[in-house]
């Protein structure tokens, strides 16, 4: 199982129209439920024609078909934090999460980036193991947010690189 990296391209909007009609997704990914289609085209739309210096977002593929995104937000030349989304939910659990991360972080490298953070809500058991699996460390806590219904603590983790970190 191969999972690469690529910038968002046309076409890619239809992808997200179909997660974004998976409610269980949406709750997990903290995407409004029950979006119009066109609603989701059209921020889809925006995000793929770029503009924000300070944010990329590359789409995540399977053997050649797109299962979810990664981004870098806050991107100040030396940080920038690190977020992964696999939409395809038949897919969670099975290492494509992983697969991705560990891309994203040799993508933040090569900016020339040296440290990462992230932020996961508490009840997320699935992120917090992936986080220790791509050597990151908790480092915190940030503000409460809503997550699967309710409000949680958010834990927040960080990671250095472009060193010669260990992996797991």
């Amino acid at each position: 199982m191969t999972v690469t990296l690529r910038s968002l391209r046309a076409g890619d909007e239809e992808v997200a129209v179909r997660w974004a009609a998976d409610p269980v997704f949406c709750r997990a990914a903290d995407w409004t439920p029950g979006l119009a289609p066109r609603v989701v085209r059209r921020h889809w739309q925006a995000i793929i024609a770029g503009g924000d210096p300070a944010f990329l977002r590359l789409g995540a593929e399977l053997d050649g078909r797109l299962v979810g995104f990664v981004d870098l937000a806050g991107l100040d030349g030396r940080w920038a934090e690190f977020g992964i989304v696999v939409g395809e939910r038949g897919l969670w659990g099975q290492g494509t999460a992983r697969r991705a991360g560990e891309a994203l972080i040799a993508h933040a490298a090569g900016l020339g980036l040296t440290r990462l953070t992230a932020l996961v809500h508490a009840p997320n058991a699935r992120s917090h193991a992936l986080m220790r699996r791509l050597d990151f460390v908790e480092a915190g806590h940030a503000d409460p947010e809503a997550y699967m219904g309710e409000v949680v603590p958010v834990i927040r983790y960080e990671r250095a690189i472009g060193t010669d970190q260990p992996h797991s």
